[in-house]
């Protein structure tokens, strides 16, 4: 191969790469350590540190509660001496505000522990001010003209209930401490904020609900468990792109004949490179107290998947987010680069994030645990009901939650949920609602093994439900797993946006629970009528079959289910009072900052787009039509030698013909885009529509096209790395 060729210089190097060796802990003899051992230790939570008194540790906690005091200086003083001194005998010379903007990723600014004692000797501190509250620069980040540029003060301020962490690099150890950002008026310019909000809301609702029907609970948390799906390509491979550079996708590539269709790939063996990454990934995540539970090859060649031991909500998505900025940084150490875009190669499948989201008691009661019995099971079945109805009555923020330019590449695809958001329970669950609607007896089947009539293998337990991965919102057992949330987004909004639509069924069924016992009915039949009602009210909303298939489309439309095909139809809603007001009247979001995110979020899809668009044409013009003209060039050349020699030329005047007729169709292409790009106003929510409805049609015209031509040109003129050299080289 020639080595003067980018493509075939990227594969040379790609091919010669080698496994790193990671260095897993040992103790003094050599051996390894077991995780345990190790778990947490980048970890300062005052909760569990021993060098916090328990007085104080009880008061903050207590202020956590509460949220009408405030923290004393004299016990945050404690807590940040403390935590100076561990974070310094580690290694950190600075320490920063960790946050998460509404950029979808996280921010930070460094500050040096060093400062001065009265005497002038230099010393190393952290004050219980800089602990506490923080000020970056508001304007900056995305506010969606909530903020003018002379408007420039924020706050953050310490979330107490995340851990402090120490985040290392070759040269340097800061110390990170998860906080909510603000702006200067209060409002939230973040996604903690609100979902902090949400889950105090949720808790309040749940915790009277529990004790409403006997069961003595002080609290209730939300728990969730965010399983990550990512690409690996070779760094080389994603130099030579400036499509995956710029936008994480490839805007166009021909498909291989063999990708995932024998699903081989699937929880096949994990090549050894990639363990190596696996490996080290798991290793600074443990360290990180981050409970890294299952490794596995996901369905498309070059796609994986890693998942934790589920927590508490809150903290879970900020492990999350250092969950996805520690796969790409580990995977940079290997050589790869991660593509955590829902949609980094068209005709394979994407990349999603399946919240496992649920609800438990301070006394460790999973609320949606069905027990071996759930028809006898009245306080369960209400919850289930309860969520039904909330799933139901705002399926369209829901949906508004998870929308990105990405997740509209994969929604829908054969691969993922549809965009039509619908729950479901499974066969066991199923007719025991139904046996409720219709007043029937439900029969419950006690076969809970299976016999698989092999007496070397153990006899299976059965679960309560199947498992149905075309469904966005999924009964898996004894929680519901949020399947359409895309890979790349932060999981603070969707859940932020669930947990209110959870407690506003909550605060209502906690009402009829009041008044039918008021009237002299037990706590069952209280319960059942909860469930009834809303099981007459939103059992629509239940699907149980293949969410892929296209009469599902048809059924859905009949039930009143609605479709948000795309980012802005779904962002709309956020400008929609009637539709957000159970956000509003909660107090999780206000109106200024729904306004804030419906602004944010339109114009980021609009920017991405037209960085793909820009993108794309700068490809074409820059690889895809020299490399064509060059080989029509080289098709000349050659019927003229034939010619002069008496050589028949048909053949290489069909691939003329057929390069000539591709070329001139992808240049009428490449004029359209380009003045649909010209025809963009000011107005961002109408650019919006254009981008998704004319121009994105017209980059997929663009795309099938240099498809085309990659099929025909030769490989010495075609510079780009292919889908092959990605998925397949590691």
């Amino acid at each position: 191969m020639k080595a003067t060729n980018p493509r075939n210089v990227a594969k040379v190097i790609a091919n010669g790469r080698k496994p790193k060796r990671i260095e897993r802990p040992v103790d003094g003899e050599g051996h390894y350590l077991p995780v345990s051992s190790y778990f947490g230790e980048n970890l300062f939570d005052f909760r569990t540190a021993p060098s916090i008194p328990e007085s104080v540790r009880k008061e903050i906690l207590s202020v956590s509660k509460s949220g009408n005091k405030k923290i004393s200086r004299e016990h945050a003083e404690i807590v940040a001496s403390a935590v100076t001194d561990w974070a310094v005998s580690r290694g950190a010379t600075h320490f920063c505000h960790w946050f998460q903007p509404l950029t979808g990723s996280t921010a930070e600014k460094h500050d040096a522990f060093l400062s001065f004692a009265p005497d002038g000797r230099p010393i190393e501190k952290l004050s219980a001010s800089q602990l506490l509250q923080g000020e970056p620069d508001a304007s900056s980040f995305p506010n969606g003209g909530s903020r003018t540029t002379f408007e420039a003060r924020g706050y953050t301020s310490w979330d107490i209930t995340s851990p402090i962490f120490l985040k290392k690099s070759l040269n340097a150890v800061t110390l990170c401490i998860p906080t909510a950002f603000v702006s200067y008026y209060g409002d939230a310019l973040d996604i903690k904020t609100p979902l902090l909000r949400s889950i105090t809301k949720l808790d309040k609702a749940a915790t009277e609900y529990m004790n409403l029907t006997g069961h003595d609970t002080k609290f209730v948390d939300v728990t969730c468990g965010c399983e990550q799906e990512y690409f690996l390509i070779d760094k080389a491979f994603f130099a030579s792109r400036s499509d995956l550079v710029m936008t994480g996708r490839t805007l166009f590539g021909q498909l291989t004949s063999k990708n995932q269709q024998l699903s081989d790939h699937y929880f096949g063996a994990i090549p050894e490179r990639v363990l190596a990454f696996m490996c080290e990934l798991e290793l600074e995540m443990h360290r990180l107290g981050i409970p890294a539970k299952t490794r596995h090859n996901e369905v498309a060649p070059g796609q994986f998947e890693i998942a934790p031991i589920f927590t508490d909500a809150n903290r879970a998505a900020d492990q999350n987010m250092i969950t996805m900025a520690l796969i790409k940084e580990t995977a940079e150490k290997h050589n790869f680069h991660a593509l955590l875009h829902e949609k980094p190669f068209a005709g394979i499948n994407g990349s999603g994030k399946h919240i496992n989201w649920s609800m438990g008691t301070d006394d460790g009661l999973n609320l949606l645990e069905p027990s071996k019995e759930p028809h006898q099971n009245p306080r369960f079945l209400t919850t289930v009901s309860i969520i039904i109805e909330a799933v139901k009555r705002h399926a369209k923020a829901i949906r508004m939650s998870i929308a990105s330019q990405g997740n509209d590449h994969r929604l829908g695809a054969n691969e993922a949920p549809p965009s039509i958001i619908s729950v479901f329970l499974g066969e066991t669950l199923d007719k025991i609602y139904r046996s409720i609607l219709e007043g029937a007896t439900y029969v419950h089947n006690t076969q809970n093994t299976l016999d698989l009539g092999a007496t070397q293998l153990a006899h299976l337990l059965k679960d309560n439900t199947d498992r149905n991965r075309t469904s966005p919102f999924a009964f898996t057992g004894n929680k519901f797993e949020v399947r359409a949330c895309g890979s790349s987004a932060a999981t603070g909004f969707p859940m932020s946006v669930l947990n209110a639509a959870v407690a506003e069924v909550f605060e209502e069924s906690n009402e009829i629970i009041k008044s039918e016992i008021s009237a002299g009915k037990s706590i069952d039949e209280a319960l059942t009528s909860v469930t009834k009602k809303w099981l007459k009210n939103s059992y629509d909303v239940v699907f149980n079959g293949d969410g892929y298939s296209k009469d599902w489309l048809v059924e859905a439309e009949k039930r009143g289910l609605p479709n948000l095909r795309t980012t802005p139809d779904a962002l709309k809603i956020l400008s929609d009072i009637n539709e957000t007001k159970f956000l509003t009247e909660s107090g999780i979001f206000n109106q200024t900052e729904l306004t804030t995110r419906h602004n944010v979020l339109v114009e980021n899809y609009n920017m991405l787009r037209c960085i793909e668009f820009e993108t794309l044409l700068n490809l074409i013009r820059q690889h895809i039509v020299p490399s064509t003209i060059h080989y029509k060039t080289e098709l000349a050349t050659a019927i003229k030698g034939h010619k002069e020699v008496g050589i028949d030329s048909a053949i290489e005047f069909e691939m003329i013909k057929k390069l000539n007729f591709t070329l001139n169709s992808l240049m009428t292409c490449v004029n359209s885009m380009e003045n649909g790009l010209k025809g963009l106003t000011e107005n961002e929510e109408e650019n919006s529509f254009k981008i998704a409805n004319e121009l994105m049609p017209v980059s997929e015209e663009l795309a099938k096209f240099c498809n085309q031509l990659e099929e025909i040109l030769p490989n010495h003129l075609w510079n780009l790395p292919k889908y092959y050299d990605m998925l397949f080289i590691r």
